[in-house]
């Protein structure tokens, strides 16, 4: 038992003095920062890593998905260092992750999204109001077929519309619920939840009868991105930097990146890396609008 405890005093002691606790690679000597979370952020996030790969050689950015929950859910259990999602924390998310390892996170708002609405290329449909989006999602909404929103989509022979949404743990999900279906109405049962951005464009693609919602920096030539009226009656505006920037469009948000606590010398200078002109150009090529033109 003596000698358990020796070799543990030992092993702090050599934590503490000969800097043997910090996030290194072992093969490469490198600080290794571990991002994850939000699916509608990861090809951002990988671009970032990339790019600032030729920044500094010193640091090795690894970065997953898996969705704003997820980069959540490994910020509680404190093996992730930087969490990104495509909404906002809430109060008791904040709460376990302080209780969990003993520090806040410390939220950055990184760039904004216009949350897009996708058919496919070939629907006739150009718009759509949130009162129509919240029926064709929402619990009890009545809208099932593309005829009651005044269309004949020839492409879709049975008239029936297909959900294409996400999975609960995507913040994705959790804004669309909030800002369409409205705080205290949840999803209608029978859609096709998906686990990535990308795939709910993919299927959108390859399915004349469906609709979906994902980030706008997932925009292909095989979909259509629907203009979105706040009201039936209003003008209906696409989801386009400018409708980010005056606030025309109806369903933008922050993207954000959460870290444990204070960050840490090399990834706060990562994190104001991302807010140089080089990292925010990087937000406007991946089809983001970057922070400091709203």
């Amino acid at each position: 038992m003596f000698n358990k405890v020796l070799c543990a005093i030992v092993a702090v002691a050599f934590c503490l003095f000969s800097n043997g606790c910090t996030k290194k690679d072992e093969t490469s000597e490198k600080f290794v920062i571990q991002n994850a979370g939000s699916d509608t952020m990861v090809n951002l996030a990988q671009a970032w890593a990339e790019a600032y790969a030729t920044v500094e050689s010193n640091v090795s950015l690894e970065v997953s998905g898996g969705g704003s929950g997820t980069g959540i859910a490994a910020l509680v259990s404190g093996t992730v260092d930087i969490a990104n999602c495509s909404r906002q924390m809430t109060p008791a998310e904040t709460e376990r992750v302080t209780e969990s390892t003993g520090e806040a996170p410390k939220e950055f708002i990184v760039g904004y999204d216009a949350l897009a609405v996708y058919v496919h290329k070939d629907n006739p449909l150009a718009e759509v109001s949130i009162e129509q989006l919240a029926s064709i999602y929402g619990e009890d909404g009545d809208i099932t077929e593309w005829s009651q929103l005044g269309i004949d989509n020839s492409e879709c022979a049975n008239d029936e519309i297909i959900r294409v949404s996400r999975q609960s743990n995507s913040g994705t999900f959790v804004y669309f619920r909030s800002a369409v279906l409205g705080k205290n109405r949840d999803y209608k049962l029978g859609s096709r939840d998906l686990h990535g951005s990308k795939d709910v464009v993919e299927l959108v693609a390859h399915t004349p009868c469906a609709i979906g919602y994902s980030g706008m920096g997932y925009a292909t030539e095989e979909v259509k991105m629907l203009k979105i009226a706040k009201t039936a009656g209003d003008i209906a505006y696409g989801p386009t930097a400018q409708g980010v920037l005056d606030g025309t469009y109806p369903i933008a948000r922050p993207l954000y990146m959460y870290s444990l606590g204070t960050p840490e010398p090399q990834e706060q200078a990562y994190l104001d890396w991302i807010f140089s002109p080089t990292g925010r150009g990087i937000v406007e090529k991946t089809g983001y609008v970057p922070v400091g033109q709203k």
